[in-house]
């Protein structure tokens, strides 16, 4: 038998889906610099890691985040 979730859906959002996708991009730039022995890139993509969450933040105040006014199910 199916049942019928109710579940808010976390993470599936515009906010939360581009927080991911940049903290992503950050950490395989970071490894192939690391690899490559490029001290100021990894530092690079580290900010990058630390700004991700803050981009996701602010998408989610502006509406893109789970339930945003943005969003399909809000």
């Amino acid at each position: 038998m199916s049942q019928n979730s109710t579940e808010p859906g976390h993470g599936n959002s515009v906010a939360s889906w581009t927080t991911v996708i940049i903290i992503l991009v950050a950490f395989s730039i970071g490894t192939l610099f690391f690899w490559l022995d490029n001290a100021a890139m990894v530092w690079a993509s580290a900010v990058l890691a630390v700004l991700g969450p803050v981009v996701g933040w602010i998408l989610k105040r502006a509406g893109f985040g789970v339930g945003g006014k943005h969003t399909k199910a809000h």
